[in-house]
């Protein structure tokens, strides 16, 4: 497994795995129109090129050498800012792998680096936010000493989640 920066042209992958991941997990708690909506406007192919040319977003990606098999992104400054007294939070704003690769490390390697990122860039927390219902990936954050902060709104078209805003304090 390679662990690498995005270029532009890892924008129709990222994309397709945003949508592809994102759906596997919750596409079941949704109206059609809502989900429509929220993937056209979080996973839209000029969406992702847009954030992987701005200065405000991070990804890193893992892949075999002829697939995509994961990747995190963060996100400076944080949006959940006003939720803590960290001076200088990042957050983690997605972090998926390949539905068919769950549990083989990739998310791991990948969070792996996310922390390693944000000591190096001076940053004092990480923060991110999980499905109040997503025990899995709730215990995933814990064991790197994520804990929950505030319940937060996640909104998908006009179906709002209740969410968990979790940090971890470096």
């Amino acid at each position: 497994m390679i662990l690498r920066p995005a270029t532009p042209e890892d924008a129709p992958a990222l994309a397709t795995l945003g949508r592809e991941s994102f759906c596997a997990a919750f596409e079941h708690l949704y109206r059609p129109e809502d989900l429509a909506a929220f993937l056209e406007d979080a996973y839209a192919e000029n969406a992702v090129a847009a954030e992987i040319a701005d200065d405000w977003h991070i990804h890193r990606l893992a892949d075999d050498g002829e697939r995509l098999l994961g990747y995190v992104k963060l996100r400076t400054p944080s949006g959940y800012a006003g939720y803590s007294d960290a001076a200088n939070p990042i957050a983690l704003g997605q972090l998926y792998t390949q539905p068919d690769c769950t549990g083989q490390g990739i998310g791991a390697a990948l969070m792996d680096w996310a922390m390693a990122e944000a000591r190096e860039r001076g940053h004092d927390a990480v923060q991110l936010s999980v499905w109040s219902e997503n025990f899995g990936a709730q215990r995933f954050y814990q064991r790197y000493g994520f804990a929950k902060i505030a319940d937060i709104d996640f909104w998908v078209g006009n179906h709002r989640d209740d969410e968990f805003l979790y940090e971890l304090r470096l």
